[in-house]
């Protein structure tokens, strides 16, 4: 998906589908230009090459690279369902991309539905941010909304809560049977950095912003820096079943 300037209140409405292998989005801060025979460009390569050769040993790495004003600060983390090997590809992905993308950016952010991956030359770990955020949705309604988002509401708030527990890593996942023939699926995950309170914080707008872009959808994904929460009628996660399904959905990108 290419990065538009638009104005704050914009909204872009692309069709897409989620069987695609590209990024789900990017963001490019064009008030952070540089060359790109500056220090701080080859500072954000040797920077890249430590992210994916060190990623996908936990699942997560926030580092940095650099002296001075030269320094560049990256994070990558891939969902907290996927093996090893599956992590490391995300990872290697995101960073040729996100160096062809914002090619001429110290701030930057690529996000996969696997894997999410920034730096900046401004230190981020710690901090909540949803300034920027993309929300995909399949564009068919449920048939009884007043159940479902009652029953999407009671997973979220169990999933959230495992979550911000520590042993989970920013992780919580689960599922509900709404009937013999349909379940519904859930995941939500923080970036690692982030305090048991920040968590919840990030957790609590991006399912906040259901009713504004996916009330009553059969599946939905919101994407922020911060955080990542995904329902679906389907099972999407390798650890429900392997299992890839084409949907068509909407993506709607905010620009802060």
């Amino acid at each position: 998906m290419k990065t538009i300037s638009l104005p704050q209140s914009l909204l872009v409405f692309l069709f897409l589908c989620t069987c695609t292998a590209d990024p789900l989005g990017e963001f490019c801060n064009n008030d952070s230009n540089i060359r790109s025979s500056s220090q701080i460009s080859a500072n954000i390569e040797k920077l890249l090459v430590e992210l994916v050769s060190k990623a996908a040993i936990t699942g997560y790495i926030a580092t940095s690279y650099g002296k001075d004003q030269d320094t560049v600060y990256g994070m990558a983390q891939c969902r907290g369902d996927l093996s090893s090997k599956d992590c490391s590809n995300c990872i290697q992905d995101a960073a040729k991309q996100i160096r062809q993308r914002c090619s001429n950016q110290f701030d930057a952010r690529i996000w996969y539905d696997y894997c999410f991956l920034r730096y900046n030359n401004r230190s981020f770990t710690g901090k909540v941010d949803t300034s920027f955020g993309i929300y995909y949705f399949n564009v068919e309604n449920v048939t009884d909304p007043t159940t479902f988002n009652k029953e999407l509401g009671d997973l979220m708030d169990k999933i959230r809560s495992q979550a911000v527990l520590p042993k989970n890593q920013g992780l919580g996942r689960g599922r509900t049977v709404l009937s013999p023939f349909v379940t519904l699926y859930a995941l939500v995950q923080c970036t690692r950095d982030l305090s048991q309170l920040d968590c919840a914080q990030c957790l609590a707008i991006a399912v906040g912003n259901f009713p504004n872009f996916c009330n009553s959808r059969k599946g939905c994904r919101v994407l922020y820096t911060s955080c990542y929460v995904r329902y679906e009628l389907y099972p999407f996660s390798p650890l429900d079943l392997n299992k890839t399904i084409g949907v068509t959905s909407k993506a709607v990108v905010v620009y802060p």
